[in-house]
């Protein structure tokens, strides 16, 4: 007996060391904000399979905690970070909207954004700076013996630092500093693969397809000279002149996109993208007592849930009072993620929080109805869930998202320069009573449960892929190595035209100096 206890332990012992062999060193490059939130999962999962994280953080740092038991940090110290123009980007948003929209001030708040976005992915560019010629850091760095990067390319800190390390990349992607994720490592087709800032589908009209074209072409301009420029000239200094930054992105192992096909529209791909929408979704668990308790008074109309997000808090007075009045003349019970001033109109059956647990609320039976600004990680919590959306989107992605919602019939859009209470009461009550949204809904979550594996399995699988076999060369595409020219084919096809012409002359020839001889033959004979 003592024999078999013994035997057990020891086989005990060996399995936990075999396992604690595969256990890698990854090397985490994140972006602040929202980003963190969905990265963070990742580095939840990968501590619970036994790798060994460490997280490359700025000193001004949100969110990313410089302590934590999940991984060890590196902090750069980079100075302030100028917040007050983020604080007050959301009035002057909704002020242009609703009282000075015209087709220039979009442009000058664009710009702004532009060069306020432009500014930040230089400071990621010091920051990088500061490392690279930190020689204490680099040597431990690279004594540090990792096993892959993992990084966020809306900003390239991550993407340069791998390639110093030379190291395998692994990117956790939606988008990067040149636009949507897809636009640089996949075929994009414009005639049917629209620009997210058009909000268009993949049926377009001819004018559509011209304007897809034409806000292509700005974004093949202004993206590189805003954003990519910074990288661009870092390369340059650090890597040598022959060092392309967009090749070092577009060379990444594997992409692990934050959507999937319930949500994107079909469209070509690559062997290295691996599709892990959704895969920071998990089942509801219980709400604490409280909560609980305000929900079941709803009976049996059900939940309001809303908030806008990590980065927007608190809307314009004015709007917030309208929307309270709307949520007033309802029979549904709303919890509200609200700071600042309390608004004006509230309703009874309205609480106002500072903060809600959105997945547990969302995977509640009695929630009815979402109301979301369109942020990618709400959106995906929603289809996982199958609750329909009345969206209002503020900037950035968010339009687009809930357009491409709207299109496939499970939201309803309602914009801040026609908002009041009577336009977002409609709307609420058409999401509510019309069935067709939550059925559409439900079926998209049915179609995102219906996989072989979890999303995040996937995901983990593929950074484990790339850990066990040093990268992922074989998946990736060279096409990125040639030219324009050579990608279209046009070097081939002005040759094959120049041969057939020259062929078709040089027969012509022949044909009109043998008719020539023919001729005078005949002439002379007679």
């Amino acid at each position: 007996m003592k024999m078999h206890h013994s035997s057990l332990l020891g086989l005990f012992i060996l399995l936990s060391g075999l396992s604690g062999c595969y256990g890698g060193k990854v090397l985490v490059v994140p972006v602040d904000g929202s980003h963190w939130i969905n990265m963070k999962v990742l580095i939840v999962e990968l501590h619970s399979k036994g790798h060994n994280i460490t997280v490359v953080r700025g000193s001004n740092s949100w969110y990313i905690e410089e302590e934590s038991p999940l991984y060890t940090s590196i902090t750069v110290d980079i100075g302030e970070f100028d917040s007050d123009f983020w604080t007050m980007l959301l009035p002057r948003l909704l002020q242009i909207k609703r009282h000075g929209r015209s087709f220039w001030s979009e442009i000058k708040i664009a710009q702004e954004i532009y060069s306020r976005f432009s500014e930040v992915h230089q400071q990621v560019c010091n920051m990088t700076a500061m490392i690279f010629e930190n020689e204490i850091l680099m040597k431990s760095l690279e004594d540090g013996k990792y096993n892959v990067v993992l990084t966020d390319p809306a900003f390239g800190g991550g993407v340069l630092l791998a390639h110093r390390l030379g190291l395998p990349l692994l990117l956790n992607v939606r988008w990067t500093m040149y636009g949507e994720g897809h636009f640089v490592v996949a075929p994009s087709p414009l005639s049917y693969i629209p620009i997210p800032a058009l909000q268009l589908t993949d049926k377009m009209t001819f004018s559509q397809r011209v304007m897809n074209v034409m806000v292509y072409m700005i974004g093949i301009y202004q993206n590189p000279k805003f954003f990519g420029s910074h990288y661009q000239e870092f390369s340059q200094k650090y890597f040598g002149p022959d060092v392309d930054f967009l090749s070092l992105l577009q060379n990444t192992d594997i992409w692990l996109m934050r959507n999937d096909f319930t949500f994107e529209f079909p469209r070509p791909t690559m062997p290295n993208i691996v599709y892990m929408g959704g895969f920071q979704c998990k089942p509801a668990k219980p709400l604490p007592d409280d909560l609980e308790e305000f929900v079941q008074s709803s009976g049996e109309h059900g939940v309001i849930i809303m908030t806008l997000g990590t980065l927007f808090g608190q809307l314009l007075s004015e709007i917030n009072d309208e929307i309270a009045a709307a949520f007033a003349q309802l029979p549904q019970k709303v919890i509200w993620r609200h700071t600042g001033p309390r608004p004006a109109n509230l309703g009874n059956n309205t609480l106002i929080v500072d903060w809600l647990p959105q997945n547990d609320l969302l995977g509640h039976p009695k929630t009815k109805v979402f109301v979301a600004h369109g942020g990618t990680n709400g959106v995906q919590e929603a289809i996982y869930h199958g609750v329909p959306i009345v969206g209002l989107p503020l900037s950035f992605d968010q339009p687009d998202n809930l357009s491409r919602m709207q299109a496939k019939g499970t939201a309803k859009i309602v914009d801040f320069a026609t908002l009041d209470r009577n336009v977002f009461l409609e709307a609420l009550k058409e999401v509510l009573h019309n069935p067709s949204y939550r059925e559409n809904m439900q079926r998209l979550s049915r179609l995102h449960h219906d996989q072989p594996m979890k999303p995040l399995d996937r995901a983990v699988f593929w950074i484990e892929f790339v850990m066990r076999n040093r990268g992922a060369p074989h998946l990736r595409t060279q096409s990125f190595r040639m030219s324009w020219i050579e990608y279209h084919c046009i070097d081939v096809i002005l040759t094959l035209m120049a041969t057939i012409f020259i062929f078709a002359f040089v027969m012509v020839y022949i044909i009109r100096y043998f008719y020539l001889i023919l001729f005078r033959k005949k002439v002379k004979h007679e």
